[in-house]
């Protein structure tokens, strides 16, 4: 099957201006004056680095402190180091996130608790982010009648049994806001949520923290010297369908005798996945280098980022490689097209299809030109489509839109 033969997603009545005017900022229509910032509190499980988490504190660190006033919540504590960069991001700013370290089995207990803090602080809006936290904000926020909740959906999640759970406790959100366009189309039909709340406002990238950034020596990872890296970078969990990559890594890196495989990042499945590495012919060439602060610098080391993820959102490490310059060959799942837009022919593959996942791999890599062409073009559409400012101004856009109504 051909790539570019491959349908592509039908657009929404739901989607705003990101369809239709993707090289500028949503326009701000006339508000009424504030006499005082507008208190708006955001709500999350974990603050360790991720991509919702990033989001959260790019939007909370570039909102308009001259019209909103910022408070983050975070139900796990504090992180430890060196963990927690975006904790330190946030107190830069001047922001100290509140950290209520509830217990993840005691969710009414939970909701009670963050109630309380709503009623004390009296946010005029409430945005959660990332399912656990979409289910005890939304019942806080009704147990301290907050006047606004915002909430969101990130990732196409296939199990059905949480989208109806979400979609039942959520009722009292004001909208819901989509990472991508597939994602607010999966809302809709699998998840069934109101197409009257539901809105696209994809991830921004912050491009400075990328582009020009030194390169690791893999050789620090524990690769060794003079081979070259393919990197994976992402929660070893069921969703980035790593067991299916490794499975196919055999016949991709018999093709490409000088890289290895490196594989970026922890979770629940690191363990089963060293055994299956341990047991394979390329088990020397595959290494399991765990969570990394300085991912901006592995990018700019490997040659490639793969992402053949069973599902997602909008993948933000996507953006990131981007960002720093480099090809990529992603599964053709959530988010992804709308994020490669016209580049997307050449370095996506239907999911699954490890035949044609090879042959986009070997075709970039085997051609210079190509590669580093991509990888421009890459940059360019990062900075100019998917620019943290884009996101803010559609973020407070909205709030302003709740202010009125």
């Amino acid at each position: 099957m051909n790539s570019e033969a491959l349908p592509q997603p039908p657009l929404c009545p739901y989607q705003l201006y990101f369809a239709t005017v993707p090289n500028q900022s949503p326009p701000n229509p006339p508000s009424p004056p504030i006499a005082q910032p507008t208190r708006v509190a955001f709500c999350i499980g974990q603050l360790e680095v991720g991509g919702a988490e990033r989001c959260l504190v790019e939007l909370a660190t570039r909102l308009d402190r001259q019209k909103f006033e910022l408070r983050v919540y975070c139900l796990d504590p504090e992180p430890p180091a060196p963990r927690g960069a975006l904790v330190a991001q946030l107190r830069a700013a001047g922001i100290e996130p509140r950290f209520l370290g509830l217990r993840r089995w005691r969710p009414v207990a939970a909701a009670v608790r963050l109630a309380g803090a709503f009623r004390r602080d009296r946010p005029a809006i409430v945005q959660s982010f990332l399912y656990r936290a979409n289910m005890i904000a939304s019942v806080a926020a009704r147990l301290a009648r907050v006047d606004h909740f915002v909430t969101g959906i990130r990732v196409a999640d296939p199990r059905r049994g949480r989208l109806w759970l979400e979609r039942r406790l959520t009722r009292n959100a004001d909208r819901i806001v989509c990472v991508s366009q597939s994602v607010a189309e999966y809302a809709r039909t699998a998840g069934r949520f109101s197409p009257d709340k539901l809105m696209v406002i994809p991830n921004g990238v912050s491009m400075e923290r990328f582009r020009g950034t030194p390169a690791v020596y893999l050789s620090q990872l524990g690769v060794p010297a003079g081979r070259r890296g393919l990197c994976v970078i992402g929660r070893l969990d069921k969703q980035k369908n790593i067991e299916w990559l490794l499975a196919e890594a055999p016949a991709l890196l018999e093709i490409l005798p000088g890289h290895d495989l490196i594989l970026v990042g922890d979770g629940p499945r690191r363990k089963k996945l060293e055994r299956q590495a341990a047991e394979s012919p390329i088990a020397g060439r595959v290494h399991f280098v765990g969570w990394q602060e300085n991912v901006p610098g592995i990018l700019a080391a490997c040659d490639l980022l793969l992402l053949p993820s069973a599902w997602e959102g909008m993948p933000n490490v996507l953006l990131e490689a981007m960002a720093t310059g480099r090809p990529v060959v992603a599964a053709d799942v959530e988010g992804v097209r709308q994020v490669l837009g016209s580049l997307a022919p050449q370095q996506i593959f239907p999911a699954g299809d490890g035949r044609l996942m090879k042959d986009r791999v070997t075709a970039i890599l085997g051609n210079p030109d190509l590669a580093a062409r991509l990888g421009a073009e890459n940059q360019r559409r990062a900075e100019h489509e998917f620019s943290p400012k884009i996101m803010v101004a559609a973020y407070e856009q909205l709030y302003q839109s709740l202010l009125r109504e």
